[in-house]
């Protein structure tokens, strides 16, 4: 989980935590998107489907995911993951 320290403390300071990411050929904004792919990498777990998995369960905290777009939400964040790794 989240360490007590990177949560924000209030929303203006979550404000400051968001991304916009490219999801399903639509910009969308994400909050704490870059403390859930560092939590994750963390991790080192082994597998696309079990980082899928987890990157999802940590962004449904803090953002609302439509049902119908978590196939596209899933892939953009392991595109995400994936370029924060290689970099």
């Amino acid at each position: 989980m989240m360490n007590k320290k990177n949560i924000p403390c209030c929303a203006a300071d979550a404000m400051w935590r968001i991304r916009q990411i490219e999801i399903g050929g639509i910009v969308v904004g994400l909050e704490m998107l870059d403390d859930v792919i560092d939590e994750v990498k963390g991790m080192n777990m082994g597998g696309t489907n079990a980082i899928g998995d987890e990157l999802m369960k940590r962004i449904k905290i803090y953002n609302y995911v439509p049902q119908a777009a978590e196939a596209a939400y899933r892939t953009a964040l392991l595109r995400e993951y994936e370029n924060k790794v290689r970099s």
